[in-house]
């Protein structure tokens, strides 16, 4: 319970913050120089509600060093930001073909897909504003890892991979880039704000990897087996349309006993970041226990 309360108060402090970076949209347009329905896309997707889990990375990485969440929070609210934008992207008909995401109507459904795509252009844009602006004395470290993860030689990398079809690509690649880099993302720009030791940072590295992959593969398994109501999405989309997910690459136990075999690697990696990590511990066993 002391981990549930922790991660709702991040997910709280959050959310609060976010609410203010984005007005309502009556206070716009002419006077904020903002469209209404731009900043209602944005609104819709960006404050759906959702697990939260890369920003709670963050300000726990962070947490660990400092008890001020406040300067962290600008950082936290970027990653959820780059998050957004790839969900609004990726559910587009050029690219997975969404209707449902988080138990409603995607963007592109909802605003058409011009706006959806405008809207997730400026959910990235003001993503590193807000960094940009942050007169943190280590706020380029952070915004540059987060830059980095989220870029061609991270995310967007796991994304070309997925949609490629000549090329075919190890699914470990396409796992370790499009989900695992924006997890490590978050965790590393958190200790590098809070000024941790080198050592914490190579720990978090390694603890991304590998919480990313674990909760990859247990999202290929929900697919398979989950539940379209719980989840709030739709099921067997990537079997029918023939994507490479672990299970249809290694069969499902062995993604089950994969899945559990990173979780557990990611709490060995999670004793390294600093002196309290049973936080860290706990996200890594709950990202495999919905399939065990």
């Amino acid at each position: 319970m002391m981990h549930t309360q922790q991660y709702e108060a991040l997910r709280f402090a959050l959310e609060t913050y976010m609410d203010g970076v984005l007005p309502l949209p009556d206070t716009l347009w002419p006077e904020g120089n903002m469209p209404r329905t731009l900043v209602e896309a944005m609104r819709y997707s960006l404050l759906a509600g959702g697990k939260r889990l890369r920003p709670v990375l963050l300000l726990a990485a962070y947490g660990l060093y400092h008890s001020d969440m406040a300067p962290a929070l600008p950082f936290a609210t970027a990653v959820e930001m780059i998050h957004t934008y790839s969900l609004i992207h990726d559910d587009l008909p050029a690219m997975d073909d969404d209707d449902l995401r988080r138990g409603r109507p995607t963007n592109h459904i909802e605003f058409g897909e011009a706006t959806a795509i405008l809207a997730g252009d400026a959910l990235l844009t003001m993503a590193f504003e807000l960094m940009a602006q942050s007169k943190h004395p280590r706020a380029l470290p952070a915004l540059g890892e987060i830059a980095l993860r989220a870029g061609a030689r991270g995310m967007i990398a796991g994304q070309s991979a997925d949609l490629t079809e000549n090329e075919k690509p190890d699914v470990a690649y396409i796992h370790q880039h499009k989900t695992a880099d924006l997890l490590t993302a978050p965790v590393v720009a958190g200790l590098l704000l809070a000024d941790a030791p080198q050592t914490a940072i190579q720990a978090g590295k390694q603890y991304g990897y590998h919480l990313g992959l674990a909760f990859q593969i247990a999202d290929d398994l929900l697919d398979l087996e989950g539940d379209e109501a719980t989840l709030g999405k739709r099921i067997h989309k990537d079997m029918d349309a023939g994507k490479r997910t672990w299970p249809q690459v290694h069969g499902v136990e062995k993604a089950r006993r994969d899945a559990l075999h990173h979780a557990q690697l990611a709490q060995q990696a999670a004793q390294g970041l600093g002196s309290e990590t049973s936080f860290f511990v706990w996200l890594a066993h709950n990202a495999v226990q919905r399939v065990q």
